[in-house]
C-alpha cells in the first residue's frame, strides 16, 4: 500500500482512511516514530514493543543482562583505580 502525504503548515500529517483501516488505527492510538537514515517510520506502539520482545527472545531466561552490565562496570571501575 502506498500513499502520498502533504505536510501541513503546523507540521501535521493526515494518514489516509484506507491506510488507517488496513492498520486498525483508531483516533487516540499512539504511534512510535523513528528516523532511519532519511526515512521516517511510523508504527503502532504495540508492534514496536513486539519487535523489541522478539529481539530479546534469544536471550536465555537464566541470563541476567543487568548482572553482566554491573560486572563490566565494576571491572572498568577497578581498572581505573
Amino acid at each position: 500500500m502506498h500513499a502520498t502525504l502533504v505536510l501541513g503548515k503546523q507540521g501535521r500529517l493526515v494518514i489516509p482512511a484506507d491506510v488507517r483501516a488496513a492498520l486498525g488505527l483508531t483516533p487516540g492510538d499512539q504511534l512510535h516514530l523513528h528516523v532511519d537514515g532519511r526515512r521516517v517510520v511510523l508504527e503502532r506502539q504495540q508492534d514496536a514493543a513486539a519487535e523489541l520482545r522478539g529481539l530479546a527472545s534469544s536471550v536465555p531466561e537464566a541470563r541476567s543482562l543487568v548482572d553482566e552490565l554491573l560486572a563490566e562496570r565494576r571491572l572498568a571501575a577497578a581498572a581505573g583505580e
